[in-house]
């Protein structure tokens, strides 16, 4: 049987800004997240302040395990929640280098979400029916996603 094709198709860049990790239990930590923006051929906006967390695990060998819910509000006013799942590793230098808020080449680390999108609004309600993938870096400035819907 031959494989079905996964296509995709750009949503947007999304460059989140990051506050100061609240520790708890373990290796458990919550970072808010303080603003950012969303920019690609058809939507572009920005991150609504205080409605934004990642719920961020990190393993004892260094694998990124993130928990992240977003409230987007686009240029045109329109309001998404965005919810992803996802993984970030690499070697050992690199993950260090990534926690010492350097500039590393995203190409040196697996760093890969899968999202959801709920809305209200007529206009993107074809969100709410499907999946985005999307490929992540951790540049200094904090976390840069390209994000694609699945088709």
């Amino acid at each position: 049987m031959t494989p079905l094709p996964l296509t995709t198709q750009f949503l947007f860049r999304m460059v989140l800004h990051a506050g100061a990790p609240h520790m708890t239990a373990g290796e458990l930590r919550v970072v808010p997240v303080t603003g950012g923006t969303f920019q690609g051929p058809d939507l572009k906006g920005e991150l609504v302040p205080g409605t934004t967390a990642d719920w961020l695990r990190v393993e004892a060998d260094g694998t990124a395990r993130m928990d992240v819910r977003l409230v987007l509000r686009t240029d045109q006013g329109q309001t998404l929640y965005m919810s992803y799942s996802g993984v970030r590793h690499g070697p050992d230098e690199v993950i260090a280098a990534l926690g010492r808020g350097e500039q590393v080449d995203p190409a040196s680390y697996y760093f890969r979400i899968s999202a959801r999108f709920e809305t209200a609004d007529p206009a993107l309600a074809w969100l709410n029916k499907v999946i985005a993938v999307g490929v992540g870096q951790r540049p200094p400035a904090g976390p840069t996603y390209d994000v694609y819907v699945v088709r």
